[in-house]
């Protein structure tokens, strides 16, 4: 059996994080999605999450094959939350995964579902019960992933940094 955890990204991760994001840009190219097609998410803001700390790498048997930032406090983007509303229990401070990818090569491994658990569980450690992620409204494949680990479609909000709408998910753990 596989092993597959969750860590901290350190420097020596950013080349191989780049790949990823890379490989992911290259793929959504690929189904026609026009999620960041533009630049974002770029190498500085790539290297920004591994210096606030924010950066996680998930390993399969000792190998780097995910990323994901795990965003804590508040997401100015999502602030303003259109067709629809957070939910009523919903915290002032949350925690929002963002940038999350799986190098081409391990996709349809059912690894982005194993890398938001990880996440979710991450989330709860930090004291965040309030988990949010978005995606771009055509990225039908993110879509169902986010939906199957228990997320609940909550409106839209606008991403300053990719240029677009975004369909915004929300998870309450109790």
């Amino acid at each position: 059996m596989s092993s597959i955890y969750l860590r901290q990204a350190r420097d020596e991760d950013l080349p191989k994080v780049l790949g990823i994001i890379a490989g992911a840009k290259k793929t959504l190219r690929d189904r026609g999605v026009d999620q960041w097609q533009t630049g974002y998410p770029d190498e500085a803001i790539l290297t920004q999450d591994l210096k606030d700390g924010i950066n996680y790498v998930m390993l399969l048997d000792g190998e780097v094959v995910g990323t994901a930032a795990l965003q804590q406090g508040i997401e100015p983007n999502y602030e303003e939350l259109v067709n629809g509303e957070w939910d009523k229990d919903s915290n002032k401070e949350y925690s929002v995964i963002h940038r999350i990818a799986v190098e081409p090569g391990h996709q349809g491994q059912h690894l982005s579902a194993a890398l938001i658990r990880q996440l979710l569980t991450m989330s709860y450690q930090l004291g965040y019960t309030d988990v949010r992620i978005d995606t771009h409204p055509d990225n039908l494949v993110m879509q169902h992933v986010i939906t199957t680990n228990g997320f609940i479609e909550k409106g839209e909000i606008s991403m300053e940094e990719d240029e677009g709408v975004r369909k915004a998910y929300q998870m309450l753990l109790h």
